[in-house]
């Protein structure tokens, strides 16, 4: 084969808000690869098939001496995030040519691999996409899962309320909570979404942008577990409208993200008069405890529509900016995900 281009997309300057197309990134096209012939020098060439698009990315566009649970990006570098792709050529006998791999990929069209560690071999043994696997069969669904798990402490008959319920972990999480006997309290940002999740089986479904999200939780609370996908406004409200002992899982804020005035919560002091626990966690520290037994049974479950799932996909790595755009502003709808190539 002759040399083809290995496009990437590059990180290009620190945001001070949201990030923009052509300024904080862009697509670069400079770089070449022969897939039969460069080097692997004992490792594996892989073609990246699909990427995956979180808001967590938001806070890896930083200056890189600020501290944070996640590594940075560096100017100049490709982004970076959990994708799928398949083998070419391998020189290192844990993985072989053909091998699907899911874990953490450049964002470019093809990359040259020497830890096999870093990697999980997809089976897929139910046919699913392969996008599949960086939204509810991947660290979305495993942290929707796992902190489910570990901290909701769920009973038939509570209340939860779940944010950005119609993203990937909050409808996961929708679900998840449905399927144990809970009325679901849920709110996403237009009006299809909110269809959706009540499709999927929200019980209250409402747009926080045309509904005042306190009028929902004094109607229909009080809530006795808060899925926090947003922060800010929300989780104040969440405080006022909690049950005694209520627990809140906090797995993201993304409405402080692009905003150099957080919003300050107020009423912190009824984290105790209410017994309140709080959870806040990085999916990773949950895998080892519980990734086996989600790799065993979460995607036949998805194969056979118990979990349901819904895709933003953008088509090119030239158009991953559009995609990190749309979601730290919430205009995609459901996962958001970049198909690279077909195999």
């Amino acid at each position: 084969m002759a040399p083809v281009k290995n496009g990437r997309y590059l990180f290009k300057e620190v945001p001070t808000g949201f990030p923009e197309l052509g300024k904080t990134m862009d697509y670069d096209e400079s770089e070449t690869i022969d897939p039969d012939t460069v080097p692997l020098n004992g490792g594996f060439l892989v073609k990246v098939l699909v990427l995956s698009i979180d808001p967590y990315l938001r806070g890896k566009m930083r200056n890189p001496s600020i501290e944070s649970y996640s590594a940075p990006f560096y100017v100049g570098e490709p982004f970076y995030n959990y994708g799928v792709g398949v083998v070419v050529r391998s020189e290192n006998p844990a993985v072989k040519a053909g091998d699907h791999l899911y874990g953490v990929f450049k964002f470019q069209h093809y990359v040259i691999e020497n830890e096999p560690s870093r990697f999980k071999v997809i089976e897929n043994k139910e046919g699913l996409p392969w996008s599949v696997y960086v939204g509810v069969c991947g660290m979305p669904g495993e942290t929707a899962d796992y902190a489910w798990k570990e901290f909701s402490r769920a009973k038939k008959g509570e209340t939860v309320f779940v944010t950005a319920g119609a993203g990937p972990v909050g409808a996961t999480v929708i679900q998840l909570a449905k399927s144990q006997g809970l009325k679901v309290i849920a709110s996403a940002g237009s009006d299809d979404k909110v269809a959706f999740m009540s499709e999927i089986g929200a019980d209250v479904a409402f747009n926080y942008k045309t509904v005042d999200t306190r009028k929902i939780l004094e109607k229909e609370g009080p809530i006795d577990i808060y899925w926090d996908n947003v922060g800010g406004e929300t989780l104040e409200a969440a405080i006022d409208h909690a049950a005694r002992y209520a627990r809140f899982i906090e797995c993201g804020m993304i409405s402080q993200y692009n905003t150099s005035q957080p919003y300050p919560v107020k009423n912190l002091l009824k984290v105790v008069g209410k017994e309140l626990s709080l959870h806040g966690f990085i999916v990773g520290s949950l895998r080892p405890k519980y990734e086996a037994e989600f790799y065993a049974t979460f995607p036949a479950r998805v194969a056979s529509g118990e979990i349901k799932y819904k895709e933003d996909r953008v088509r090119g790595l030239e158009r991953a900016g559009e995609a990190i755009v749309a979601v730290q502003s919430g205009k995609n709808f459901g996962k958001s995900v970049v198909i690279v190539a077909d195999e």
